[in-house]
């Protein structure tokens, strides 16, 4: 059956609709571009109604005969001026043109490079997220992004994601820190590197938040922290990670900061700490602001096993029993400290006993800082002596029940060289310096949710205080103020927390100091730092 052909009218009728519609569109753009002023004023005088009508509303209504009064006199004011009318008509259509001018539009989505960029991070993270057997995947390869990110994300001025959430289906093994792992490093990658990442991961509703965290503060010192007996301040961390803060001052200006507070004493459950880094990366700093706060309530040992002087400020202060460089002073004042521990605990026995209070002489906090006893155990191993380490079990054992704290600071290349108790006795735990996230687990005994940047400042890093959080930590400058490269501000705030007073053994009387030693054995100040036992009847 031959086809038959379409009547004129249909088969050029879509032709006419094409140049018609194109004929209106060019002519209501010109009429647009003609009526744009009286478009704007109209929008304008609209605009200013509406605001007049919702004064009108909120004004009381015992206060609208004034207001109506004071507008029928403006009114008549300008009727009777010379062109008042003029003026005020030229005045209203002013403001309606400023009221109803065309604004700036609203960015209501992401523009073509942050849609490409999240585009490319939905593609890099489909092998993750996606299995061959699901039916209906959230993440497959050319699928829809939109789904798993939807709105919750945002950029910077230089077009980087800052914050981002993902959707991931429920059958993602969120639970291992492996899977984990691996996804927290693409998302790292592919946003950009050098910044430090937070993620927090939801499990309950399958939901991970990325966002970008901002470098805490450098510039706070060395400086007297509002703390109660037995409270340390290690550093400052993120203002959602804790829930308490102290005033600091910050420069010239006071301000609240987050702290890291560390508890010591009979009731704390990580009495000792043990700070892991590299060289340069704030060790000494944090060593040195732990024994400025302990001065303020109590006495301190410093046994520094590099022999580069970082402490010799110290020497001589009050409340500062021994600052030793070498093996012989290292052995003696650590086996002082051990008898001392010794002494403490059986003091206090014998008055729970007797049922009369502790005596006062232990009472008083014994610190005791031990910076890289990795180098002392081998020059004692060379010269066929007793590891130092070894003098640190009894304090680190029995410690916390004789009021003795112990902080221990090793670089992460000797961290093996360690003695046992040192590793199974300091639950509180600190890494400073650039370290990756193998690192981090291997001091803090969990990885920390963010990503480390490789440069960091000194007295960066991680802390972790027994099985708590992981928190980020940026200890206070404190640097040795007898070092020529020390500023003249951080100089002072050191020297002003430092407490005044001779040496212990020029203030000790000649008779009461002890009989030297045997022979062959290498006399130290900390020999002379032996009193008598605290007696506990009175």
């Amino acid at each position: 059956m031959a086809r038959r052909p379409l009547p004129r009218i249909l088969s050029s009728g879509s032709a006419s609709i094409t140049r018609s519609r194109e004929i209106a569109r060019t002519a209501a753009d010109n009429a647009t571009d003609v009526l744009h002023p009286l478009i704007t004023v109209t929008r304008g005088m609209r605009l200013l109604a509406g605001a007049a009508r919702q004064k009108w509303a909120a004004t009381p209504r015992e206060r609208r005969g004034h207001a109506l009064f004071l507008v029928a006199a403006c009114v008549l004011v300008v009727a009777l001026i010379p062109y008042g009318p003029l003026l005020a008509l030229i005045s209203v259509m002013g403001a309606a043109a400023w009221r109803g001018r065309d604004r700036t539009p609203v960015k209501t989505g992401p523009d073509e490079a942050e849609t490409a960029r999240l585009r490319a991070l939905y593609e890099a993270l489909v092998p993750h997220f996606s299995v061959p057997d699901d039916p209906g995947p959230l993440f497959s390869h050319g699928g829809d992004w939109e789904k798993t990110f939807g709105t919750s994300y945002a950029f910077d001025a230089d077009g980087r994601l800052t914050r981002l959430q993902v959707t991931y289906p429920a059958y993602f093994t969120d639970g291992d820190p492996d899977a984990r792992s691996r996804v927290e490093q693409v998302l790292h990658a592919k946003s950009g590197r050098g910044r430090e990442y937070h993620f927090a991961w939801d499990e309950e509703n399958n939901h991970l938040l990325m966002t970008v965290l901002a470098a805490l503060p450098t510039t706070l010192a060395a400086q007297r922290f509002v703390t109660a007996p037995g409270e340390t301040v290690l550093g400052f961390t993120d203002a959602d990670a804790v829930r308490r803060t102290v005033p600091v001052e910050d420069g010239d200006a006071t301000r609240d900061a987050s702290p890291v507070i560390w508890r010591t004493g009979a009731r704390s459950t990580e009495p000792h700490l043990l700070v892991a880094g590299h060289p340069g990366s704030g060790t000494t700093t944090l060593l040195r602001s732990l024994a400025l706060q302990a001065l303020q309530h109590g006495d301190v040992l410093v046994v520094e096993g590099g022999g580069s002087g970082e402490y010799g400020f110290l020497t001589g202060r009050a409340g500062v029993l021994a600052v030793e460089r070498g093996l012989a002073g290292a052995l003696a004042t650590l086996e002082w400290a051990a008898h001392e521990t010794e002494r403490r605990l059986i003091a206090a026995n014998r008055a729970r006993q007797a049922g009369h209070p502790e005596p006062e002489d232990i009472g008083r906090p014994l610190w005791i800082l031990v910076d890289r006893p990795g180098a002392l155990g081998h020059l004692a191993a060379a010269d066929g002596r007793q590891d130092p380490q070894e003098l640190l079990r009894v304090p680190l054992r029995h410690g916390r029940a004789a009021g003795v704290t112990v902080v221990v600071a090793e670089q992460f290349d000797s961290l093996d060289a360690l003695d046992e108790s040192v590793h199974a006795h300091t639950r509180a735990r600190a890494v400073l310096g650039p370290a990756d996230r193998e690192q981090v687990e291997a001091v803090l005994g969990a990885q920390p949710h963010t990503t480390p940047t490789p440069d960091v400042p000194p007295g960066r890093g991680y802390t972790r205080l027994g099985g708590g959080a992981v928190l980020r930590l940026q200890v206070p400058a404190t640097p040795d103020p007898y070092d020529e490269a020390t500023s003249e501000a951080h100089r002072t705030a050191v020297l002003d927390l430092l407490p005044a007073g001779a040496p212990a053994v020029e203030r000790a009387a000649p008779d009461a100091r002890p009989a030297p030693g045997p022979p062959g054995r290498a006399s130290a100040p900390a020999d002379r730092l032996i009193g008598a036992p605290a007696t506990a009847e009175g």
